[in-house]
């Protein structure tokens, strides 16, 4: 459960993304219109300030709690174990990079528009993963899978998903911001890599 004294980020955070989220798909589309990363119409129309409130609204309510849901189960946890300020450093370093992987990708696309906190939330998660690299995450809800397991997996899938999916997933985004969470840690704290390196070898029996 939370510690909202002890972690007061993650709740607030994951405070700011349900009102606004539920505002902009149930009280005002135009609050989701305005807050769309649209790379093209971006640098044309130095609308910059979307490349981080575009984090803060989703396109539906799946997508919505998905996220919520990652950033509840994991946010506390990595914030009080690496504290306040760098979660929140974490949080809005993974959020820009990848608001800024989609703007060099798509340009030259005026019909490109991305939005969500999946990026930001996929630093945490890698983040989270590298300080707990033996704690079981469950796919679908049911399947254990070790979260060092979990991490090979996702990243092979993002990276491939990128290049040859059809879908309206900007896996680019998720890619950058799970890459930022293992870059962030290793820059922090980079003393975390070989603990989880032993913590992978001692779990696998080497």
């Amino acid at each position: 459960m939370m510690d909202f004294e002890r972690t007061p980020a993650s709740l607030a955070i994951l405070g700011i993304i349900v009102v606004v989220s539920f505002l902009a798909l149930r009280v005002s589309p135009g609050l989701l219109e305005r807050n769309l990363l649209r790379p093209y119409w971006m640098l044309r129309k130095k609308t910059y300030d979307t490349l981080v409130t575009c984090g803060f609204v989703h396109g539906d309510f799946g997508h919505l709690f998905f996220n919520a849901l990652t950033l509840f189960f994991f946010g506390p946890n990595l914030e009080y174990r690496i504290g306040t300020v760098k979660f929140v450093a974490l949080y809005f370093i993974g959020l820009l990079v990848s608001s800024l992987g989609t703007v060099w990708k798509h340009r030259g696309d005026p019909n490109y528009a991305s939005l969500g906190a999946s990026g930001a939330i996929l630093a945490i998660l890698f983040a989270h993963i590298l300080y707990f690299p033996t704690s079981m995450i469950y796919l679908f809800f049911a399947i254990p899978i070790p979260s060092w397991l979990f991490a090979i997996g996702y990243l092979a899938y993002s990276k491939w998903a990128s290049k040859h999916s059809r879908d309206n997933i900007n896996h680019d985004a998720h890619l950058d911001g799970a890459l930022t969470g293992v870059l962030f840690v290793a820059a922090t704290d980079f003393q975390v890599w070989s603990r989880a390196l032993r913590a992978i070898m001692n779990a696998v029996g080497f």
